[in-house]
């Protein structure tokens, strides 16, 4: 995921074909530089590294796991996307039903997640493991030093973004693209061998696995982030109409998908046929480099680790920007930059637990908060039904807040601490027992809120 600070520099490239601030509606070429921006937004280090570790587990199973995956990697954010068009706004919109103190804990948890705690230091990690371990090991100490150097940058950027920024951003996307589709090209023209048995639960329960997998891009998450920016970029282009607005976010929101389908598809497939290469690995990053030193050699590792090295850069430095934007303005006395240092000495330090551990102490938070963040996003797209939106968001978000802890609590391994009548709900092998339990809620709640007058205001 790529997050900025500045709307307006996002969409710089649509500026050339709108005549004047005035302009209502947008060309086709305008829709396609929307889409691409989208997608751009989007696509980071989680996009890359999970897909491939999930075909080399489904094998013969990979075409059920890759539709669970994009139910989550993709559906979801695009929801997200329509969801905050529709209400014309970011996180404090969409969480108003809730109240200002619990949307305000609910962003500060979400932006933790895509922020210092999670997203931020997997930029790093991804980056080490992918262009720098191959040449000088993935030892503690180099972790160490590279991670000083990298942050540095980061710090260094995010206090004094500018034109920089944008710039790098321009030119970093289209050889990313660029460099996925001849990765992706090679999966399927040049596959390393053939696909192994499946492993682990993908040999039960491959879609249920590729759907939780899904959540690992933390998409569905940034999108509630930077829906705003996608909104505020139309705006900014003279469209007035609400409903126009809302059309064009979810065209680009859909150009978005298709191009995150034909990356997630191709990197599963890529590494659902790279057995032969590397039968055991730990992450993504592994994969890939592997394949590519196998099917591209030395020049090929150079590219890609370029790439992604620059790519992980500019994800840390938009990731770190927004989240201080967002914190300065909680914190009273803390400036941009204060909150910018923070940040990066935040991130620093948990890049250095690597990268496996950061996935393992992110899935069972990330379980937790995606019923959250999925009843929130289903509320919002029935707004309109709704006379008073905190009568249903309110014990909604309540129960999805509950199943989402038990979820989390067996995700760590302590099944025993939870009932046993939760493993008995519908959904529950595809980690969705929640679902039905949040559904009759929604529904009770409102039959009740269509039963009850429209509550009025002094």
């Amino acid at each position: 995921m790529v997050i900025t600070r500045d709307p307006p520099l996002l969409f710089a490239a649509l500026q050339p074909h709108s005549s004047s601030r005035s302009m209502q509606t947008l060309q086709t070429r305008d829709l396609i530089a929307l889409g691409f921006m989208t997608f751009a937004l989007f696509l980071g280090a989680g996009n890359i590294i999970f897909p491939p570790m999930v075909g080399l587990a489904a094998g013969e199973n990979l075409w059920s796991a890759a539709l669970g995956f994009l139910l989550t990697g993709v559906g979801l954010p695009l929801l997200t996307v329509v969801a905050l068009a529709r209400v014309g706004g970011g996180m404090d919109t969409i969480t108003a039903p809730l109240g200002r103190v619990a949307g305000t804990l609910l962003g500060i948890v979400v932006y933790l997640i895509i922020g210092p705690l999670f997203a931020t230091p997997r930029t790093a990690t991804v980056s080490f493991e992918m262009g720098m371990a191959p040449f000088v090991g993935n030892g503690a100490g180099a972790l160490l030093a590279y991670t000083v150097v990298y942050f540095g940058l980061v710090l260094l950027l995010a206090l004094f973004p500018g034109k920089l920024m944008d710039n790098l951003g321009k030119l970093i996307t289209p050889v990313l693209i660029l460099a996925l589709a001849v990765l992706g090209g090679a999966a399927f023209l040049l596959p390393a061998g053939g696909m192994l048995p499946s492993s682990g639960d993908y040999q039960h329960a491959a879609l249920a696995q590729g759907f939780t997998q899904g959540y690992q891009t933390m998409d569905a998450l940034g999108a509630l982030v930077f829906g705003i920016v996608i909104v505020n970029a139309i705006k900014d282009s003279g469209v007035k109409d609400a409903r126009l607005q809302t059309r064009y976010a979810i065209v680009a929101g859909v150009i978005a998908a298709i191009g995150l389908c034909l990356v997630y598809i191709s990197l599963m497939h890529l590494g659902a046929h790279s057995g032969s290469v590397v039968a055991e690995a730990s992450t993504g990053v592994q994969i890939l480099t592997a394949y590519v030193q196998h099917t591209f050699g030395t020049p090929g590792m150079l590219l890609l680790a370029a790439v992604i090295l620059l790519a992980c850069l500019t994800t840390g430095v938009g990731l770190v920007s927004a989240c201080a934007v967002y914190f300065s303005t909680l914190i009273p006395g803390m400036s941009y930059r204060g909150m910018v240092v923070t940040l990066s000495l935040v991130s620093m330090l948990l890049a250095n637990q690597g990268l496996e551990q950061l996935i393992t102490v992110a899935v069972p938070v990330l379980v937790a908060i995606y019923p959250m963040a999925i009843a929130l996003v289903g509320l919002s797209l029935l707004s309109g039904v709704w006379k008073s939106a905190p009568r249903v968001f309110v014990p909604v978000m309540l129960v999805a807040l509950v199943f989402g802890l038990l979820n989390a609590v067996q995700a760590l391994g302590l099944s025993d601490w939870t009932p046993d009548w939760l493993e008995r709900l519908p959904g529950t092998a595809m980690g969705l027992g929640w679902l039905l339990p949040v559904a009759a809620t929604l529904l009770a709640c409102g039959l009740m809120d269509r039963l009850q007058p429209v509550r009025t205001r002094a």
